[in-house]
């Protein structure tokens, strides 16, 4: 079984999706006090979860396989590094020191384990 397609990892993908999604809201919600911090507590995690969503590589095994808008593999790693990453920063720029650390370490572990979808990624030029 392809590591970066098991169960398990998916749901440890999901959980960092998730992750990742909480954190740039809380990032928009501190940005202001008001009505604007709400604003940007719901569209930034919107926004990311739609370019997630669309932006796929056909056949993606650790995927549904569909994709709305098809991307080559590296695209499709640069949108999800730069998720996770934003939301690393989120943390960070939060002053959630900790926090930021722990979920880059979890993000490099899941990369880790997920070698094979990376290489199967940076495979996928059309």
């Amino acid at each position: 079984m392809i590591m970066g397609s098991h169960p398990i990892n998916l749901l440890f993908r999901f959980l960092l999706e998730l992750l990742a999604l909480s954190a740039v809201a809380y990032w928009g919600y501190k940005q202001s006090e008001a009505w604007p911090g709400l604003v940007l507590a719901v569209l930034v995690p919107l926004g990311l979860a739609v370019i997630w969503g669309v932006f796929n590589v056909p056949a993606d095994p650790s995927r549904s396989g569909n994709a709305p808008v098809a991307v080559t593999g590296i695209v499709r790693l640069l949108i999800e590094t730069g998720v996770f990453g934003m939301a690393i920063w989120s943390l960070y720029d939060t002053g959630h020191l900790r926090l930021s650390a722990i979920l880059g370490a979890l993000v490099i572990i899941h990369y880790l384990i997920s070698y094979d979808r990376i290489l199967w990624l940076l495979s996928q030029n059309n």
